[in-house]
């Protein structure tokens, strides 16, 4: 039922990044946010969604967290998919091209020291030193295994490949993997400590405009939020983009609204912009 101090958002689209945006930095979902979604939702009749590089598997958790987003689609491994959990289906899938799985195979094998996991539509896989990959595959609960060498990966179906490891080895792959310029893959840095791997025009935010024609509503009419430079393609695609007060300056000053800290309601902040400024048009 809609409130009379709703402004009605039934014609726009908001994405959420999870880790650091959605959630406090302790992974905690502060009751203002989910307030504020629920509100947005089944008062303002808004469309929530979640966008984020997680998998399939992993968001649900996030997902059920909000059941006034229940039906809506998410983003899934930062763009390569789109799935709806309702329906139990992939809506949209990116695969990577022969040529850049060749390439990460490569790397993997010059970078011994780093860790890698390949998501693909359901499982993820790993290897390489497993301080850095096995905890993921065991937290992520899909099914995937831990190998000794990328080569015993199955193929097919590679949405994300993410490189873990110490901050100075990461720089250094980084630097090799760019060197190549693979035109059919999309780069990205996740973390001070982690660099993936998607296929070419792959990220949150062609997913998110992918999203919004699902739903009939205008590129113009999307929101996002994020905290981190995964997040920077979303926020350059969308109509209205904010970014929480712990963001990096760069990130930061790139933006249309500068939320509170993801601690505080990030989220909730952003709602209330995004409804104060529709309502002034």
């Amino acid at each position: 039922m809609k409130c009379n101090n709703c402004v009605d958002m039934s014609a726009w689209l908001v994405a959420s990044d999870i880790d650091g945006t959605l959630n406090s930095k302790l992974r905690r979902l502060p009751k203002v946010n989910f307030d504020a979604i629920t509100r947005f939702v089944t008062e303002c009749s808004g469309h929530f969604t979640l966008a984020s590089g997680r998998s399939v598997s992993s968001l649900k958790t996030h997902y059920d967290a909000l059941p006034a987003m229940k039906g809506t689609p998410v983003v899934v491994l930062n763009g390569a998919g789109l799935y709806d959990y309702e329906n139990s289906r992939m809506l949209h899938f990116s695969a990577l091209s022969e040529k850049t799985t060749d390439v990460v195979c490569d790397a993997a094998k010059r970078f011994k020291s780093i860790g890698v996991v390949v998501y693909t539509k359901d499982i993820i896989y790993g290897c390489g030193p497993a301080i850095f990959s096995k905890y993921l595959i065991f937290a992520d609960k899909s099914g995937g295994k831990h190998y000794r060498s990328i080569e015993d990966i199955p193929r097919g179906d590679w949405g994300k490949v993410v490189f873990s490891g110490v901050p100075s080895e990461i720089n250094r792959l980084k630097k090799y993997l760019l060197s190549l310029e693979d035109a059919d893959a999309t780069f990205m840095s996740s973390s001070i400590a982690s660099f993936e791997v998607l296929a070419k025009n792959t990220n949150k935010g062609a997913a998110v405009l992918k999203l919004a024609d699902i739903l009939g509503i205008e590129h113009s009419h999307t929101c996002a939020i994020g905290d981190y430079f995964n997040d920077e393609a979303m926020l350059k695609t969308v109509g209205i983009s904010a970014a929480c007060g712990q963001a990096p300056k760069k990130l930061k000053e790139s933006v249309d609204y500068v939320a509170c800290h993801c601690n505080n309601g990030a989220v909730a902040d952003f709602l209330g912009y995004i409804e104060k400024t529709v309502s002034k048009k």
